[in-house]
């Protein structure tokens, strides 16, 4: 299991096409996939799940992947959070 807080970077947080994103990113890998905000986790690969933590640039966010390819999978979806501007 790998845990990596990071601080969203883009602009406007994960609305509803980013998210999209997101959620299509994280179901390619095998690895369980979880998001934390303020004490709150998700299924990284639920839509509704990311979308109801209203995640905005500049907020703290913990992804935690257990599996296979957690490793490849918290690169890719830090990447996608740290330098995305949309």
């Amino acid at each position: 299991m790998i845990e990596e807080k990071i601080v969203v970077r883009i602009q406007n947080g994960l609305q509803a096409r980013i998210a999209t994103e997101f959620v299509q990113k994280s179901s390619f890998f095998n690895s369980e996939i979880n998001l934390i905000k303020n004490g709150k986790s998700v299924v990284a690969k639920s839509i509704m799940g990311v979308m109801s933590l209203a995640i905005r640039e500049g907020e703290e966010i913990t992804i935690i992947a257990n599996g296979s390819d957690e490793q490849a999978a918290i690169v890719a979806l830090r990447d996608s959070l740290s330098n995305k501007k949309s």
